[in-house]
């Protein structure tokens, strides 16, 4: 294994795969280098001496400007690198034309469950949704004796505990209500059971109506206020879902009906190099047979931003992508933050040092396919696709928003690992093998293979995506699903009462 690998031809860094100390001659492509000094496993050493407020290049992309005169052979980080980023700006819509992903004439498919809407699930669940956190324990006390109850009818019967729904106004109240609307209509739910307290402002039937274009005769509702027992009616409600839902199957679907959500967490280095450029590769080949895929955490896409734009199926989605872009800026500026501040601790101890570094990295889960459509916080994805999702980076809250708009998958990416799941499977994909062998009760797919030289991008591809048929057809349980970790978290952005 190198111990530095330089990732394209016109970067000026390499990134190193294992701590090298100072003073040691290592090859780099078809050269070889002298360090100066140590460089951390992650972190960036400097191929060429690059002069004060220079460009440092990495994925043939500037990351930002060089603080200080930095020599051939030097560690490249905070120290000495600043991010160009500033507030808003002007673009413009170049398009670029995507390569041709081949693809097998034959379209594959995977046992899902075929929702009246003509949508597919990949689990077929009872979903216990509040419109409150005051009812927040009797959902779980539901959902814990169902699931006893009623193993091996249905899936699971699951609640998703919140804090939100009374006291809330504007935007607050519309989040949670985008939220749970999608939890509500979404296709691994096979019933839904609604539990409110009956004096919180997020009332049922606005809910209800929100939710839209549901199967009236798979949800259950009442307000705890006006029934004796709470847990006893929860407990009835679902033994009659559980009865409806006996008879659903589980049918071939073609793999044009998934929904992936792509997702980083807890990056590192490697993120950029072997996770998130093989999401990239499942994006593009799930989107060429049709199927769509969806990338959010947009402040994780400034500095790489124009890239995505030219990407725009039409100049109607070029400027709904600036939109998206420029109403995000403006939300950090109306808080009086600055833009760029990104990445997290973890984030810069694991070697990524501007945003802009992180976001040519983390943009790589939507490979090279084209943007269809922009969505709006909690809407429903409909357009085939690559769909970016307005949300924030935020593991709990982009990742809930990808389900409420119709995820059934999820895809999610780490190089420091992270327990963490969602309503809908949840495949924790490491960058690097360390992470991998720690945490093989975390982690379902090692991409470090890719560094430690055993497996190529192709064999990875075509591994991961079987895995993901896999899943969704209830062949195989992800790790979050064995664990128990289904969390769902709702953006806050403004007042309480």
């Amino acid at each position: 294994m190198l111990s530095f690998v330089k990732i394209h031809p016109a970067d000026n860094v390499a990134v190193a795969t294992a701590d090298v100390l100072s003073g040691v001659v290592v090859p780099v492509a078809d050269d070889t280098l002298s360090t100066r000094e140590a460089i951390p496993k992650g972190h960036k050493v400097a191929l060429h001496d690059v002069a004060l407020g220079a460009p440092i290049i990495k994925y043939g992309h500037v990351l930002g400007h060089a603080t200080h005169p930095i020599s051939r052979g030097a560690w490249v980080h905070t120290h000495n690198l600043k991010t160009n980023l500033s507030d808003l700006l002007s673009y413009a819509y170049a398009p670029t034309f995507p390569p041709i992903v081949e693809i097998d004439t034959e379209t594959p498919t995977f046992m899902g469950y075929r929702r009246a809407n003509g949508s597919a699930g990949t689990r077929n669940e009872v979903w216990v949704i509040n419109t409150v956190g005051c009812v927040n324990r009797a959902a779980e006390r539901i959902a814990r004796t169902c699931n006893e109850r009623f193993r091996g009818i249905i899936d699971g019967v699951h609640a998703f505990a919140h804090p939100y729904g009374c006291s809330q106004l504007g935007d607050d109240l519309s989040n949670t209500q985008r939220i749970l609307a999608g939890l509500i209509r979404h296709p691994n739910a096979g019933g839904v059971l609604i539990i409110g307290l009956g004096c919180e402002n997020n009332q049922l039937d606005k809910l209800l109506a929100m939710a839209g274009d549901v199967d009236r005769s798979r949800i259950r509702y009442f307000q705890s206020q006006f029934v004796l027992d709470e847990v006893e009616e929860g407990v009835e409600a679902v033994a009659e879902l559980a009865e409806a839902m006996r008879n659903d199957e589980r049918v071939p679907c073609p793999v044009s009906d998934l929904v992936l959500g792509l997702k980083c967490g807890g990056s590192d280095a490697f993120s950029g190099i072997t996770a998130n450029p093989l999401l990239g590769r499942i994006a593009d080949r799930l989107t060429a047979y049709g199927g769509t895929a969806l990338l959010t955490e947009v402040p994780e896409m400034f500095g790489a931003e124009q890239q995505l734009m030219n990407r725009a199926a039409n100049e109607a989605v070029f400027h709904d992508i600036v939109g998206m872009i420029n109403r995000f800026k403006e939300y950090f500026i109306a808080h009086d933050q600055p833009i760029y501040e990104n990445p997290s601790p973890g984030n810069k101890d694991g070697g990524l040092t501007t945003l802009e570094e992180k976001s040519l990295g983390a943009t790589q889960k939507g490979g090279q396919a084209t943007v269809t459509k922009v969505l709006d916080y909690g809407e429903a994805a409909h357009a085939k696709g690559l769909n970016l999702l307005f949300a924030p980076g935020n593991d709990g809250v982009s990742v809930t928003a990808e389900v409420a708009s119709g995820a059934t998958l999820v895809l999610f990416t780490t190089g420091r690992g992270t327990p963490l799941g969602f309503p809908v499977p949840t495949l924790k994909i490491s960058t690097n093998t360390a992470i991998a062998e720690r945490k093989p009760h975390w982690i379902d797919f090692n991409a470090g293979q890719l560094l430690d030289g055993t497996a190529t991008m192709n064999d990875l591809t075509n591994d991961l995506f079987e895995l993901i048929l896999g899943v969704a057809s209830g062949a195989q349980r992800a790790r979050n699903e064995e664990n128990d970790y289904r969390e769902i978290a709702i953006w806050k952005e403004g007042v309480t009462l």
